[in-house]
């Protein structure tokens, strides 16, 4: 299914071809979730850079919090209504915290599916995964909320700051230990994954030794979280002896500090990781693989990761200057990427949903059926391999980062067959709640993908491009609508007489007659290996 590994040759120069509706589609693919026909025609018909601009703009205006739909007669969150939020009232219950945390995954849910035209979500999940934690092990549901606000907030602004912020977050204090740290006993946990898996990393010149690793475990001992889970400084519990680290950080000691002052420590270390080159290229490095592609090869690394590393740096490791450079590139837009991933469970759900534009109930008003619907959602992402906001460790999904399979280890014997499955449920019997369906229906999705439904030619070409990254022969096309849409017969009117005839007198059996071969054709489509890749 995935491609031979490959690099595009061209670098990051400005991109000078004809700006496509395929480019477009390609580049709201990886920096969304889904892209509707008129997303594509949208930002096709401003141009490249106005797109870029457009999507790397990040209002300020976050989505609405979660809203409580678990309370029963024997299990009631006291600190949340039905209806109401629950992101600001602290509870220590495992039930109700058990239900914050389900619940917070159907409201992510909803935040996706609504996202706005622009990056926030695609970057959220991007630093969610980086900076991996899991909810189940952070317990508290207000924790976890407040852990992904830091991403959702501000997804394009500075990552030294945001490696700051994370470091002292009361999520990830707990989640690694940050909180038992003390000069007594120092828990190491922290201290190694900021090395090796937030800022430096593993790859190239990363030398840093088990010593960093402690070293930087006593210069992070005293940071703790409080009743009402706001972090703080205990320079009681702070190691105050001075911490010096090995060759590869040019033997740099930070002096122990007293007081308050101990706090200071944290801002030392971090300018000390991101003194290194490494930690730049790293991070230009995740970026690569996440919104490019996984193979980085001798050309990449010294023509694309390399300066791309360089512009962070001279931006003060500010991440709008880095994509803005990469999404504009010759490089990022060679047609060598256009559907070289295979899509993660999310991008597969999210994606369809939003393609075929279903319609939920409103996530605010009627938030009890919304959630309902929401919920088999996250039920289908953990089916095939993607439990939202619960990676399977620290490191995150492994897709983003095991050579040598990578997003090829989204797809095998089990979670492919779910993928058709679901894909072929919501075109036949779709879900209900209370009389609320989420369903595709066919004909209203030709009319919104297509810009002539009657003529099948423009039908399976439109369908094509929406659906599939990547081309059908001609010969295969011819077959579709042979087989399909004419119902085996030799002329186009076949369809154009169906289609025009449901529309003016749109009786059942008319209806039906065009719906059964819409119905599948879609399924056909997305039955493909093709429909797995983005």
């Amino acid at each position: 299914m995935a491609s031979t590994p490959q690099s595009s040759k061209l670098g990051l120069q400005p991109f000078q071809g004809k700006w496509s509706l395929s480019l477009t589609r390609h580049l709201l693919n990886r920096t969304m979730y889904g892209a509707t026909a008129s997303d594509i025609q949208y930002f096709n018909g401003i141009g490249l850079n106005a797109t870029v601009k457009e999507i790397l703009t990040i209002s300020s205006n976050l989505p609405s919090p979660p809203l409580n739909d678990y309370n029963t007669t024997t299990v009631v969150d006291a600190g949340s209504a039905l209806g109401t939020t629950w992101v600001n009232s602290l509870n220590t219950d495992g039930t109700i915290n058990s239900s914050r945390r389900a619940n917070y995954k159907k409201w992510l849910m909803s935040v996706l599916v609504n996202q706005e035209k622009n990056i926030r979500e695609k970057m959220t999940f991007f630093w969610s995964n980086h900076f991996g934690t899991e909810a189940d092990t952070i317990v508290y549901g207000t924790m976890l909320y407040n852990h992904h606000q830091i991403f959702r907030a501000n997804p394009v602004g500075n990552f030294k700051q945001l490696v700051k912020n994370v470091t002292i977050d009361p999520g990830m204090l707990r989640y690694l230990n940050g909180y038992l740290n003390t000069k007594t006993a120092p828990d190491e946990n922290y201290g190694r994954e900021l090395q090796e898996l937030f800022t430096i990393g593993k790859e190239g010149g990363a030398k840093y030794s088990e010593d960093d690793v402690k070293a930087a475990a006593r210069v992070l001992t005293g940071w703790r979280y409080d009743a009402n889970n706001i972090a703080y400084f205990d320079a009681t519990r702070h190691d105050t002896t001075n911490k010096t680290f090995s060759s590869f950080y040019n033997n740099k000691t930070i002096s122990g500090k007293t007081g308050a002052s101990g706090a200071q420590e944290l801002d030392e270390l971090l300018d000390m990781l991101f003194s290194k080159t490494e930690t730049a290229k790293f991070i230009c490095r995740k970026l690569y693989r996440y919104f490019v592609y996984y193979f980085v090869d001798d050309f990449v690394e010294n023509n694309i990761i390399t300066p791309l590393a360089n512009t962070l740096v001279a931006n003060n490791f500010e991440i709008q200057p880095v994509l803005k450079q990469l999404f504009e590139s010759e490089h990022f837009n060679d047609i060598t990427y256009i559907g070289c991933q295979i899509k993660g469970p999310l991008d597969f759900i999210i994606g369809f949903l939003r393609t075929y534009q279903i319609n939920f109930p409103n996530a605010v008003t009627d938030y009890a059926d919304a959630y309902f619907l929401y919920n088999l959602m996250v039920t289908q992402a953990t089916g095939m391999g993607q439990n939202p906001v619960d990676p399977p460790n620290v490191s995150g999904w492994p897709a983003y980062y095991q050579a040598p399979e990578y997003n090829e280890l989204w797809i095998n014997a089990d979670t492919f067959p779910k993928r058709n499955k679901f894909t072929d449920l919501m075109i036949e019997s779709g879900y209900t709640k209370n009389g609320k369906k989420i369903i595709i229906n066919p004909i209203n999705f030709a009319k919104l993908a297509s810009s002539n439904p009657s003529n099948p030619n423009t039908l399976i070409d439109d369908l094509c491009f929406i659906l599939l990254s990547t081309d059908l022969t001609t010969s295969i096309k011819t077959s579709l609508k042979t087989q399909i849409l004419l119902s085996g017969q030799s002329s186009d009117y076949y369809w154009t007489d169906a289609w025009n005839l449901s529309i003016s007198t749109p009786t059942t059996i008319n209806l039906n007659i065009v719906n059964t071969r819409l119905k599948t054709l879609l399924k056909y489509l997305m039955n493909l290996p093709d429909y797995q890749l983005q």
